[in-house]
């Protein structure tokens, strides 16, 4: 028993002691902690009192950097400042003694101003006092004299300018036309084509009336599938063994032509069979459109052109103009543009790559309000050809200004190969109306006794009154008459203006 209660106490005794000990040592460690805390928190303080001062310091120095900053510059403005206000006063100084050198000037010329009114009075006076003078000898006013020396002036100056004139025309003429003679000359030496081209045949022959029947087929079906795939009207009247197709396109027209030939020679006319044959006529017709463009490249030695323009070039071979075939009609203004370029020392492949194309217009399928010329150089422009090219075709009708040499050869071959004799047909009414309309301008002038148009309009014969114009009035005439024609009428070619004045003296013997 006794040593169980020692046991017990010292257990107890050993654990208080324990626990002494324990919070001796929290203690201890608590202590530690805040010590340490403490000094954190010293250190803290100073490192933030030391970034304080340290950024203090720094913004003093930019505060003085700009107070300097600001100092310097307006130390330079006013300085520049300084300078403006001397020259401003430099350039008031030479202001005022400007103004003082015209005080000067105005009041020397308001003295001579009066001098010269004084100068003027006397000479006024004497003036008046000689033209009364020479009024009283000539027997002639002021204004009358002055009259006829202006009128004596002007005769003199239009003899002598129509002298002037009419020696250069002669001199300019001759060179001109010995030098244009011969190149034109070299030219069509070279050069040679039929005279007339066909026109697009519109007429299919029947081998007899008993197939218009067939063509026209029960109830109308077969004429109206005919039409329908090819787009043209088709006229069966009582011409004998011909039929008559009417359309605006060429192509279509030449389309329907060949497949109705076809359909004729084969006997067999029915809707399946008529679309069996228009299908294959069509592939045909624009196989032979893109070989007609290769066809003509090839021959004048044109390379690098689009499909485009092949095909539009060949579509030409069916379009006539007044009796000319397109086609025909571009490569022969080629070959004159080309000859005509060598001749002159021009781009030889330009012009005639210009002049085939100068009508492609023509040749495009595509429903525009522009003409021909504009078509043909908006496709010219799209297809990369050369601005040369582009700008020819667009100005050989004028739309455009030409820009370039070339342009103007274009031009010109167009109108030789337009112009020359049996090129082209032109109906009767047309032909006359141009006719009246060369007689008709040239006697809208006064001195014209008649006026008569021959060589089918490429020469008008003018006979003027002898007794209202002279010789030299009568080539004014002719000329007046030529730059009338040129301004109101248009025609191919050139036309003659020629004036004859002469004087008839009749006498009988009785």
């Amino acid at each position: 028993m006794p040593m169980l209660f020692w046991y017990i106490a010292l257990t107890l005794a050993g654990l208080t002691l324990g626990w002494i000990t324990r919070w001796l040592y929290a203690r201890f460690q608590l202590t530690a902690s805040e010590q340490r805390a403490e000094r954190i928190k010293q250190d803290a303080v100073k490192d933030a009192e030391a970034k304080k001062k340290e950024i203090l310091l720094e913004a003093k120095e930019k505060v003085i950097q700009e107070r300097t900053q600001q100092e310097r510059e307006i130390r330079e403005r006013r300085a520049e400042l300084q300078r403006l206000e001397r020259r401003v006063v430099q350039k008031e100084d030479a202001l005022d003694r400007k103004v003082e050198q015209v005080e000067r000037t105005e009041q020397s010329l308001v003295g001579k101003e009066l001098a010269f009114k004084e100068r003027e009075k006397a000479l006024s006076m004497e003036e008046a006092r000689y033209q009364a003078e020479l009024e009283r000898v000539s027997g002639l006013s002021a204004e009358d004299a002055k009259a006829m020396i202006i009128s004596n002036l002007e005769n003199e100056a239009r003899h002598d300018a129509q002298v002037l004139i009419n020696k250069i025309e002669q001199e300019a003429t001759l060179s001109s036309e010995r030098k244009a003679r011969s190149i034109l000359m070299s030219t069509v030496q070279r050069f040679a084509t039929e005279v007339t081209s066909d026109l697009t045949i519109t007429t299919v022959s029947l081998p007899s009336d008993e197939m218009k029947g067939r063509i026209i087929g029960r109830e109308g079906r077969n004429i109206r599938t005919l039409e329908t795939l090819t787009g043209v009207d088709i006229i069966i009247d009582d011409t004998p063994e011909a039929v008559v197709i009417s359309c605006f396109d060429p192509v279509r027209r030449e389309i329907a032509k060949v497949a109705l030939d076809r359909l004729v020679l084969d006997g067999r006319i029915h809707p399946a069979r008529i679309e069996e044959v228009v299908s294959k006529v069509s592939k045909d017709i624009s196989q032979r459109i893109f070989e007609e463009g290769e066809k003509v490249l090839f021959d004048l030695g044109i390379h690098n052109t689009k499909p485009d323009v092949v095909r539009a070039l060949g579509r030409l071979h069916f379009r006539t103009s007044y009796g000319q075939n397109m086609l025909k009609h571009s490569k022969e203004v080629a070959i004159i543009a080309g000859t005509l370029a060598a001749e002159i020392g021009l781009n030889r492949d330009i012009a005639k790559r210009a002049a085939l194309l100068h009508d492609i217009g023509k040749g495009v399928d595509a429903d525009s309000d522009l003409n021909h010329a504009e078509v043909g150089m908006e496709m010219a422009k799209r297809m990369g050809e050369d601005p040369i090219v582009v700008n020819a075709i667009g100005s050989h009708h004028n739309d455009i200004e030409q820009e370039s040499p070339e342009a103007v050869l274009v031009q010109i071959a167009d109108a030789i190969s337009a112009a020359r004799p049996g090129a082209r047909r032109e109906s009767q009414d047309s032909y006359v109306k141009r006719l009246e309309n060369l007689e008709g301008v040239a006697k809208e002038f006064s001195g014209v006794a008649s006026a008569f148009a021959v060589q089918a309009g490429r020469e008008l014969r003018i006979l003027v009154n002898n007794e209202v114009l002279n010789d030299e009035q009568s080539r004014t005439l002719a000329r007046g008459i030529a730059k009338k024609i040129e301004t109101d009428l248009k025609y191919p070619g050139r036309i003659k203006v020629t004036t004859i004045r002469e004087t008839r003296i009749t006498e009988y013997a009785r």
